[in-house]
């Protein structure tokens, strides 16, 4: 799988089978879509491209309103690369882009730079100036340009069509079990491990602090959740939010990692939340959560028993070592 950045690479996928669209958190809805367009790809000969935009087109046209991301270009390319993709082209977004008619948009990106061979698109997509163009105005330019257009049609799931505003809001909720199951996988998050207050340690809960997050962070509470760490899953206890029963205000993720013993500061961790055990509670005193400390702590070690299909490495430590 090819990630191409730049206009000036564009060339170097032209003649294939495109899907545009900004495919966040690359969920059931656009597994859908790139199940038909690697088909049509393979039985054309062609490559198959999804054309996604960098950054997102909201945040130039209304600043501050952008929706928070589910996953980063590298992610989605990743994600897309699995599932068959060929190249993934983070299109720069720019004022003037945005400013393109439907006519404008389809002559100069799809035909002009992609040259496209036949186009797969879902029923929500919407292209040009003030989102003028819609499915039935593609059809229209691609039958013109004789390229066929498949409209592939939503995913459902309990009655209501798989959206990545539908994801954001049940992580809002805390809801990652249900996130999970429109995205086909649990969601996750990435950052750097830094240093925090000790207060873990203290504890005898060793913590890695994670920090630079590009995306959204799920609701306040405590998680199960899973980590790869040298090249092992590993299970995890994850703390999202403030800790009120010192007196901070600030929302930290804060990661326990229960099968592993050694030092993570400065590296790159990514954790999936695997399963909401609680809320963020103030306790009154320290004593009080170390208790709770020490049942979500057996609840992460009940998921992991319950769940051997997760493949979660148990190991033979039951505190982290961490700094």
């Amino acid at each position: 799988m090819q990630l191409v950045r730049r206009i000036a690479d564009v060339t170097g996928c032209r003649g294939g089978v495109v899907s545009i669209g900004n495919f966040d958190g690359v969920h059931l809805g656009h597994a859908r879509i790139v199940s038909k367009l690697v088909s049509r790809a393979r039985c054309s000969g062609q490559p198959a491209v999804v054309v996604t935009f960098d950054p997102h087109p909201v945040q130039l046209l209304r600043i501050g309103a952008a929706p928070p991301l589910l996953s980063t270009i590298e992610d989605r390319a990743r994600c897309l690369g699995a599932m068959g993709v060929d190249v993934v082209v983070a299109y720069p977004t720019t004022v003037e882009m945005l400013r393109l008619t439907p006519v404008e948009f389809f002559r100069e990106v799809v035909m002009g730079q992609l040259g496209a061979s036949g186009m797969v698109e879902g029923p929500n997509f919407f292209f040009g100036r003030d989102r003028q163009g819609d499915v039935g105005v593609l059809s229209q330019f691609c039958d013109a340009d004789g390229i066929g257009l498949d409209v592939v049609g939503p995913e459902m799931v309990d009655g209501e069509m798989v959206s990545s505003s539908r994801i954001r809001s049940l992580l809002a909720d805390g809801n990652v079990g249900a996130a999970a199951a429109l995205i086909g996988r649990p969601y996750a998050v990435s950052g750097v491990v830094v240093s925090g207050e000790g207060r873990g340690r203290k504890l005898g809960v060793p913590t890695a602090n994670l920090s630079e997050i590009l995306t959204l962070v799920p609701g306040d509470g405590v998680y199960v959740g899973a980590t790869e760490v040298e090249g092992m899953r590993q299970p995890a206890a994850i703390h999202v939010g403030s800790n009120p029963t010192f007196g901070e205000s600030a929302n930290k993720i804060e990661v326990h990692l229960l099968a592993f013993d050694g030092d993570l500061y400065g590296r790159d961790l990514t954790v999936q939340f695997l399963e909401r055990v609680r809320g963020t509670v103030e306790f009154e005193t320290v004593d009080a959560l170390r208790e709770q400390l020490a049942d979500d702590i057996e609840a992460v070690w009940q998921y992991v028993e319950a769940h051997p299909a997760a493949n979660i490495e148990t190991g033979g430590v039951d505190n982290s070592g961490l700094s």
